[in-house]
């Protein structure tokens, strides 16, 4: 059974979890499904992605089945090799990181539940829109565990150290606007599939140069040193101004008219 749908439509890839009777709980196949549309996504024409969850919620969480499978089995032997991601990430890592190395941006529609590696997997999104009844949890200190599923990497992003502690030690669930007031979530919908829809539309219609440019740059903005930045800004800019994109652009706005780029 089918894991994961894609569709394309005006350059938006639309990528839905599509596990509704397990609230899109991840096991194997799902994480093999996520991988390869963030590998099929890359491959293609998408200037925006949008990411989903069928049914009731977003995501609950792993399946927590999958983890008697690992039982008997030497943890590192299936954690440590760096299997995905250039040599940088294991497959349960690639499942979030695969969308924040994506060069385009992606947006989570979150509603219902967001829990452990559906909160990791929203994580690796650049921004997140949720409804207000959505719950939020680090859930992993429920199992015994810790985050890693490429969290560490991006919950320190986004929240203050205390925060991302009492979230990391509690697993405790928290609504929506807590977690838009903590940086979580990047704003409330009581649509959130349709907003993100409106912003992936806006989003399509910049220059795509640009926008690949731009998270480049954020990307490096977020860990390099002020030296490493300006010479970032200024190679990005440079590789923009005068380029086919950017004439479009100019040419759109003062022929008041949406930019239709090759």
């Amino acid at each position: 059974m089918s894991r994961v749908t894609i569709t394309y439509e005006n350059h938006i890839a639309h990528v839905c979890l599509t596990r509704s009777d397990k609230m899109n709980a991840v096991d194997q196949d799902m994480i093999d499904a996520i991988i390869a549309a963030g590998q099929e996504v890359a491959a293609s024409d998408a200037r925006v992605v949008v990411l989903s969850g069928e049914g009731k919620g977003f995501c609950a969480g792993i399946d927590i089945t999958g983890l008697s499978g690992m039982i008997g089995k030497d943890p590192a032997e299936l954690l440590m090799p760096r299997t995905h991601g250039d040599g940088t990430t294991n497959q349960w890592q690639e499942v979030a990181m695969i969308w924040a190395r994506l060069e385009v941006p992606v947006i989570a529609a979150l509603h219902g539940v967001c829990f452990g590696a559906g909160m990791q997997l929203a994580l690796g999104a650049d921004i997140r829109i949720a409804h207000p009844d959505t719950k939020l949890a680090v859930m992993e200190m429920k199992w015994g565990i810790v985050p890693d599923m490429g969290g560490m990497v991006l919950l320190p992003r986004l929240v203050r150290t205390d925060v991302l502690r009492r979230l990391t030690y509690t697993a405790e669930q928290i609504a929506a606007p807590q977690a838009e007031n903590w940086g979580l979530v990047t704003e409330l919908s009581e649509t959130p599939l349709e907003r993100a829809m409106e912003l992936a539309t806006v989003i399509a219609g910049k220059s795509p140069s640009a926008i690949k440019a731009a998270k480049a740059l954020i990307a490096v903005a977020e860990t390099a040193d002020d030296a490493t930045v300006l010479d970032a800004e200024s190679r990005a800019q440079s590789d923009l101004i005068g380029k086919p994109h950017q004439m479009e652009v100019i040419a759109a706005e003062f022929g008041k008219r949406p930019a239709v780029f090759k």
